[in-house]
């Protein structure tokens, strides 16, 4: 074979056209669409998958954000000549928020075996009620409610919501696991978020971000807290006074759902309905106990709760409604309680990002956000 020839052969792996050569497996490179088309579609199967598992840990974060800043709001304040050292703020905000969440969970657990064992006689009762008034529409209707019935089976039902109460409170050890052991890590959070992060300036703007996270959902969860007892109390007031049953688990249920927004609300007072239809005999005193629940209802959602909130969160209203589908489709009931904060961090991140900024804008209600107002 000629000289020139065999230079040429081998000249060719050399030059980047050939299946070995480095140019060639370079522009196998994948679109950055199809990239994060499956880095997605990843991301939503852990997510689903990992839900028994991460659902506890967003708690826990939620909770160990709160308890941190108050332990900083009490720490180094004077009760008279007495200055607040760091370590009994620290025991004060833990023995303060355990003691709240316990006391929702025991008094959650208590509400639901009294339901379990009133359910047979209020199941009896939904039935009746039900025939008397699709009977005043078409007999056949009735027929079928009936028929409906019978083929429930109560017992398995209110098996499963007993067994609820003990999985809430293994639920609820857990959570405070995490938050302990996340507590003990606090003190070493910056200095370890300092050495990830070799460069300063990155390491300020990653903890500019937590910052501003931690202060809009610490803002967020105070006002809804305080909210959303407001119309538990209410609730639990109105309900007390028309002498109808589980007045507790009304008010209480009240308080939890109004953390849902916009359709808590209204599940809140449907509930109050179910057994207000189910307790009284005549419209008029099923038609009061609404139209005050109603009433109460619009005032704080209307009124009360954006005066509080102001435009802190900046969110935009249908962005709010996707995303409780959205954590709701992924986690449950209990997605659509974190998907506030949740989707409230994701914009906060995207914001500070300036590739992602566009889709925070988007997220937003005005296109106003937060690094705007800062």
């Amino acid at each position: 074979m000629p000289d020139d020839a065999r230079h040429e052969i081998e000249a060719e792996p050399t030059d980047g056209a050939g299946p070995a050569g480095g140019a060639a497996v370079s522009g196998l490179q994948l679109p950055l669409w199809f990239t994060v088309m499956v880095a997605t579609a990843i991301g939503l199967a852990v997510l689903a998958q990992a839900g028994d598992f991460l659902v506890p840990l967003v708690i826990a974060v939620l909770i160990f954000s709160l308890t941190s800043a108050a332990i900083d709001w009490m720490a180094g304040r004077s009760v008279g000549p007495v200055v607040i050292p760091y370590w009994l703020a620290t025991l004060a905000g833990v023995l303060i928020v355990a003691a709240v969440v316990l006391a929702l969970t025991f008094l959650v657990s208590a509400q639901i075996d009294a339901l379990v064992v009133a359910g047979p006689l209020y199941i009896d009762r939904t039935q009746a009620v039900l025939a008397e008034l699709l009977a005043r529409v078409d007999d056949e209707m009735a027929d079928g409610v009936e028929a409906a019935f019978a083929d429930l089976n109560p017992a398995a039902y209110l098996r499963v919501l007993a067994g609820s109460a003990g999985s809430l409170l293994v639920t609820t050890i857990i959570v405070f696991i995490y938050v302990g052991f996340l507590l003990a890590e606090r003190g070493h959070f910056v200095r370890k978020l300092t050495l990830m992060v070799a460069d300063p300036r990155s390491a300020q703007a990653v903890e500019k971000i937590i910052d501003s996270i931690a202060r809009s959902v610490h803002r967020y969860v105070l006002v809804k807290t305080l909210v959303s007892a407001l119309t538990g109390l209410l609730t639990y007031g109105v309900v007390l006074a028309a002498d109808m049953a589980f007045a507790e688990m009304l008010g209480l249920s009240t308080f939890l759902l109004n953390f849902i927004p916009n359709i808590g609300s209204m599940i809140a007072v449907a509930l109050v309905a179910a057994v207000a239809l189910v307790q009284f005999d005549t419209w008029a005193q099923i038609l009061s106990v609404l139209i005050i629940l109603g009433a109460i209802q619009f005032t704080i959602g209307n009124i009360v709760e954006p005066l509080v909130m102001g435009r802190s969160l900046q969110l935009s209203t249908f962005v709010v409604v996707l995303s409780l589908m959205f954590w709701g489709a992924l986690w449950g009931v209990v997605g659509m309680f974190l998907a506030v904060p949740l989707t409230v961090m994701i914009m906060i991140v995207c914001a500070n990002i300036p590739a992602l900024r566009p889709f925070a804008i988007l997220l937003s209600r005005d296109g106003a956000l937060f690094s705007d107002r800062a």
